[in-house]
């Protein structure tokens, strides 16, 4: 356990995501005419299917991908397994297909190896990447730019946000969703008042605790995902992510009294199930936390609401601060994990 920190607002974490609203406004007034060319592009070819790469909280930006070009556009996404490039050394028929190789440094060899494989297979490879003069920007036909400027801290926080915010960018040049537009456009100014939201009794709740589900549906799995990787990696916190219908797979049989669960939820089809579940949860005495969703018997915590696309922005944002207050709870400091590195060289 590392030496214990008293003030939240100390740590880089906690500066490094404050500033996630004002990078999405960057991003979005920077990006504008590259992604309604690649928009206009799609829209023109529409690709056979669309893949994506990425590592750690990257690639849960890309399981946000997926559930925005499947429900938005349609289009069937899968992830890639890089080591199928860079350790098997595979080709595959990727032709007339969409890449998005998702990183913040843009530096990994296994990612580059992949991102390579897929334009020479044939497949249209665009970087969505914070470092622009990286290796994985120069390898792309289009690059979106994060925006996010310098992250030192360990942990991901505002470079994750913004690669949601320009994956929801393409969609809403893709798709020309001109609601969604306005919500992105409102959406630097929601997560700063996201990130004043008060989330410290989940706090209160968790910093003794050993185990922890995170729980999500639809756009929302992609939060869950990241909330448990956070959890794991700041706190010392066993955190495991799960969507609400996986989890009435097996898992749910650990969930009771002392093992609590945290849910978000967001405003569209899935939430009806988030509180089902909630609530059946809560009636049987797990400890239940919730943002988004109005369960009986659970701590509700305070969200905005918006686009049911823009609310994981959100819901990443006010957690955030709590993952890093929750970390300090538990004696440790968040910018400086054991045995992590800013920049994960994987082959």
């Amino acid at each position: 356990m590392n030496s214990p920190l008293v003030d939240p607002a100390c740590t880089q974490m906690f500066r490094e995501a404050a500033g996630a609203g004002a990078a999405v406004r960057t991003q979005l007034e920077r990006n504008r005419v590259v992604t309604a060319e690649l928009g206009q592009k799609l829209r023109e070819r529409t690709p056979r299917i669309v893949v994506t790469c990425a590592r750690g909280s990257s690639d849960h930006a890309a399981t946000y991908a997926k559930y925005l070009f499947e429900t938005r556009v349609g289009l069937v996404t899968s992830s890639a397994a890089p080591s199928v490039s860079s350790v098997y050394g595979v080709q595959q028929d990727l032709r007339d297909c969409l890449f998005l190789a998702i990183s913040q440094s843009g530096m990994s060899p296994d990612l580059l190896a992949a991102s390579a494989a897929a334009k020479q297979a044939g497949a249209t490879v665009v970087a969505i990447v914070n470092n622009e003069d990286s290796p994985l920007a120069d390898e792309a036909h289009f690059t979106l730019p994060l925006c996010a400027g310098e992250e030192a801290s360990v942990a991901a926080t505002k470079s994750y946000i913004a690669s949601l915010s320009a994956i929801a960018h393409l969609v809403a040049e893709l798709t020309l969703d001109a609601t969604l537009h306005d919500a992105l456009i409102r959406a630097p100014d929601d997560l700063e008042r996201a990130w004043q939201l008060d989330w410290s009794a989940a706090v209160d709740r968790l910093r003794a605790k050993d185990h922890l589900y995170v729980i999500a549906r639809g756009v929302g799995l992609a939060v869950a995902q990241e909330a448990a990787l956070k959890c794991k990696e700041t706190s010392g916190l066993h955190a495991e992510s799960f969507s609400s219908a996986e989890v009435r797979h097996g898992p749910q049989a650990l969930l009771r009294e002392g093992f609590p669960a945290l849910l978000f939820a967001q405003h569209d089809e899935t939430r009806a199930g988030i509180e089902k579940l909630g609530a059946e949860l809560a009636e049987r005495g797990v400890e239940v936390i919730v943002a988004g969703a109005a369960v009986a018997e659970a701590l509700v915590l305070p969200t905005i609401e918006s686009h049911a696309l823009i609310e994981p922005l959100l819901l990443a944002q006010s957690f955030y601060r709590l993952a890093n207050a929750l970390a300090i709870a538990r004696g440790r400091d968040p910018d400086r994990p054991p045995h992590l590195a800013k920049v994960t060289r994987t082959t």
